[in-house]
């Protein structure tokens, strides 16, 4: 089933954006037609996998947008009130690949940028997250939650070299990478692949911009342009970014384990949030300012009449995607019916930096998937409004 026809069959995805509207979040239509490289720079490999790209004759990628975040944030830049506060909001169709499924599906969501109560904007979010929800007849979805701020304040509180503090900041939404960079970090350097250990050690005791371009060029000179939606430049970056790990010291025991039991931190928002005070001081980390934003947060849900008793908060929960930088959330079905996130969003503060942007601008927003809702077949499809 297209977009299109999800929107003729069921009014309330209109309706949904309207209410956004209502609430100061203004309709913005981005283009179809995207730049690629924001897209295989910032998304997960999930999405960068599965986008549609275009060639544009040597004068850069082009792609169908997979997402409209990104398009949002591009378009808000090239305007006028870009560093401004804005709140916008959008319906339309996305485009990925997906198996046994249509490639086009339709999502809508909104966007907040500027705005400098950032703990009052994530509540607010949240609480227009489970309007959408309730608009399609579910009052009380599971809440899944977690906050990608903690693990930074983690590792900015420990003893890192920092090519592993990035490393492991990129590894937050691949556990299985990340256990095995754990693996790696307690091991004694120069454990890499023997045959090429030693090009790696020159590499890493080399001039960074230099190796760079040697690297960059060895790949093209071998033909290699993209790999898994990574450009020539990245592949190049990953692999310097390899030499350095394996030349750089073993991490202790100890600090492996502090990650691993702050990773096992679950429960409800006031658990989670008391066994992380307990961890902090017992480990003696400075975690003061992402636990008192954490505690910040909740207690503006719970003054927005959400029952935070019944969100489940995990440090370990992610969404796949490189931008998240604090909350992050996604509301599922608790019967089951429905395979995946109805909602979904955070906050990532650290986007308009990465997309060239000299000044840091707070964001958060969330987008929803119109054909999971509709799935459920909870109230009057197509009802006018």
């Amino acid at each position: 089933m297209s977009a299109a026809t999800i929107i003729g069959k069921d009014a309330r995805a209109d309706a949904l954006v309207a209410s956004y509207a209502g609430a100061g979040y203004a309709r913005v239509e981005p283009a179809i037609l995207q730049p690629a490289e924001p897209f295989l720079a910032l998304s997960g490999e999930d999405i960068r996998r599965r986008m549609y790209l275009i060639a544009d004759g040597g004068a850069g990628d082009l792609c169908l947008r997979p997402d409209l975040t990104i398009p949002v944030a591009l378009d808000y830049l090239a305007s006028p009130d870009a560093g401004k506060p804005a709140r916008l909001s959008y319906l339309g169709p996305v485009f990925r690949q997906r198996a046994g499924a249509s490639g086009e599906f339709l999502q809508a969501g909104l966007e907040s940028f500027g705005r400098p109560d950032k703990a009052a904007a994530d509540a607010e979010a949240v609480a227009l997250a489970l309007e959408a929800t309730a608009l399609y007849g579910l009052a009380a979805p599971d809440i899944r939650m977690g906050d990608v701020g903690l693990f930074a304040a983690l590792i900015a509180a420990l003893d890192l070299p920092p090519v592993w503090r990035r490393r492991l900041a990129k590894d937050f939404n691949r556990k299985s990478v990340l256990a095995e960079d754990l693996h790696r970090l307690t091991e004694p350097p120069g454990n890499g692949p023997p045959e090429y250990q030693g090009v790696l050690t020159a590499l890493a005791n080399s001039d960074p911009k230099g190796a760079r371009a040697l690297v960059a060029d060895l790949l093209s000179i071998a033909g290699i342009t993209t790999v898994g939606g990574r450009s020539v430049a990245e592949i190049a970056a990953r692999f310097l970014e390899q030499a350095e790990l394996g030349a750089g010291a073993a991490l202790p025991g100890e600090v492996r384990d502090l990650v691993e039991r702050f990773f096992a931190v679950a429960g409800t928002p006031a658990d989670a949030a008391a066994a992380l005070r307990s961890f902090a001081a017992e480990a003696k980390l400075d975690l003061a300012a992402a636990l008192d934003t954490l505690d910040e947060r909740h207690r503006l849900l719970a003054a927005a009449g959400i029952d935070t008793a019944r969100i489940r908060f995990a440090t370990g929960f992610g969404r796949g995607l490189d931008y998240y930088t604090g909350v992050v959330f996604e509301l599922h079905d608790p019967a089951g019916r429905i395979d995946g996130q109805l909602v979904a969003g955070g906050r990532y503060d650290g986007l308009f930096a990465r997309l060239g942007q000299p000044e840091p601008i707070a964001a958060v927003g969330f987008s929803v998937w119109i054909e999971r809702l509709v799935a459920l077949g909870a109230g009057p499809a197509g009802e006018a409004r």
